[in-house]
């Protein structure tokens, strides 16, 4: 996938994920608009075809924004006894805005350790097993 060590330091796959730059060069924007993923770097090039987040990242992050939300909406109707349509005003934006913001940022955390971890498709090895 890349054998690029010497001529590029290493970044921190956390930090670059959640700013959304290139894994490899740290500089580069991942994303070609909110969630699509660039074809490539426009600074150091790197081919992001490696890159496939698939749905972990949104399952990882409707989960725990259910429960964030859900977990603040009960707090708040115990506490203060909000009428339903201030429930709704409140809590269905914050859990789309939450949702969003999340996804992004994990699946670019996903894509650079990805790419740290030369992670790539599963394949079954069959050498040495006959």
């Amino acid at each position: 996938m890349h054998n690029d060590d010497s001529l590029y330091p290493p970044v921190e796959p956390i930090a670059t994920g959640i700013k959304a730059r290139c894994p490899r060069c740290g500089q580069g924007a991942l994303f070609n608009g909110y969630l699509k993923l660039a074809k490539r770097c426009e600074v150091c090039e790197l081919d992001y075809g490696f890159a496939d987040s698939g749905d972990g990242p949104v399952v990882f992050v409707l989960l725990l924004d259910g429960f964030l939300v859900t977990a603040l909406a009960l707090w708040a109707e115990v506490s203060y006894q909000l009428p339903l349509w201030l429930h709704f005003i409140i809590w269905i934006p914050l859990a789309i805005l939450i949702g969003l913001v999340l996804t992004r940022w994990m699946k670019g955390i996903l894509i650079t350790l990805q790419y740290k971890h030369k992670a790539a498709s599963g394949q079954l090895d069959k050498r040495g097993r006959e």
